[in-house]
């Protein structure tokens, strides 16, 4: 897709399908730097960092990019810049929520009481570069037929999980009729009360939540909450607000989870932005997490002192139900660990 081409991306979400513009993606850091008319000084270390975790952003994503603009926050969570190459600081490491010693079952990574996450499917969207699961053994977790059952299975033998949490990768990437088939096995386990879906979906292709899916949703015996991924204000445009009230108008817990980035949402206006634009769309904040220490990601470091000083800025400006628990997720822990703002 060339340069003169980007008025394209304008209408590209209403003229396909979600599964169309799942596929319509770019890979190239070249294809990306024309569309967004980005400097050519950029490519060779996008073209680098691609090669450690592939370039994917979906055509329906570039429309709310700002072209020209290196520092647009929407594009420094896709865009591989040359601090992502250089050597990671002490303790950034391949896996830094210690999952893979969680991930003893395929497809089950169970950390925490109560409750346990269904690696449904190894593909998002959208890498954003920021990922800590961007070394996650993904192949190792591609199930069979009967590794789907083992892992139902698993959770079918423990009765003190309340609750499965859908997440990948992105579960919503997977088929209707894959998904469908998930849900109904889940709730035919009793003692299962809540499903939980983590996704980047409904921000990234927000065609995705289709009407029959609101159906299966909304139909459940389960408690359903989506918790969406939003970062930034500007992700969220009219098309993505509408597709996040009729997933409230459904009957769904909305929820958003945001992780603080250097250069992208660091300052009291873009997380108070955040949080209101949010709530007009009926999705409460529900987390900003600090940076997981994972090799590649240095470069969006805030550190603690800095994100309790910024949060507790904000805690003066917005009412308590649109302020997201200031959190980091440490290895081993049984449960996420909350940042107190008093230190």
């Amino acid at each position: 897709m060339a340069t003169q081409d980007r008025l394209v991306l304008q209408d590209i979400s209403h003229d396909l399908t979600w599964q169309q513009q799942l596929a319509q993606v770019t890979h190239s850091a070249a294809e990306l730097l024309a569309i967004l008319q980005l400097s050519p000084d950029y490519l060779p270390a996008a073209i680098e960092g691609a090669q450690a975790f592939a370039l994917r952003v979906p055509y329906a994503y570039l429309k709310r990019i700002k072209p020209g603009d290196i520092n647009d926050p929407l594009l420094r969570q896709i865009w591989p810049f040359h601090a992502e190459n250089q050597a990671p600081p002490a303790g950034y490491v391949l896996d830094p929520l210690g999952e893979n010693q969680s991930n003893t079952t395929p497809g089950i990574v169970h950390k925490y009481q109560g409750r346990v996450l269904l690696i449904t499917n190894g593909s998002c969207a959208i890498h954003c570069r920021y990922c800590f699961r961007r070394h996650f053994p993904y192949q190792a977790n591609a199930l069979s037929r009967q590794q789907w059952a083992n892992a139902l299975a698993y959770v079918q033998k423990d009765d003190s999980i309340q609750e499965v949490i859908l997440s990948g990768g992105d579960p919503l990437t997977s088929s209707d009729v894959r998904l469908f088939h998930l849900i109904d096995a889940i709730e035919a386990i009793p003692h299962v009360t809540r499903l939980r879906i983590h996704t980047r979906l409904p921000i990234v292709i927000p065609a995705r939540i289709t009407d029959a899916l609101l159906d299966r949703l909304s139909t459940s015996r389960l408690n359903i909450v989506m918790v969406v991924h939003a970062n930034h204000a500007n992700e969220i445009d009219d098309e993505v607000g509408e597709t996040l009230k009729r997933i409230f108008r459904s009957g769904i817990h909305l929820l958003n989870q945001s992780v603080l980035l250097k250069g992208v949402n660091d300052s009291e206006q873009a997380l108070i932005d955040l949080s209101e634009k949010l709530f007009q769309y009926h999705a409460l904040p529900y987390y900003l997490h600090l940076l997981d220490k994972v090799v590649g990601a240095h470069h969006f470091d805030v550190n603690e002192d800095t994100a309790r000083q910024l949060v507790a800025k904000i805690q003066l400006k917005l009412p308590g139900f649109l302020l997201p628990k200031l959190v980091r997720e440490v290895a081993g822990c049984g449960s996420k660990t909350l940042i107190s703002l008093d230190s």
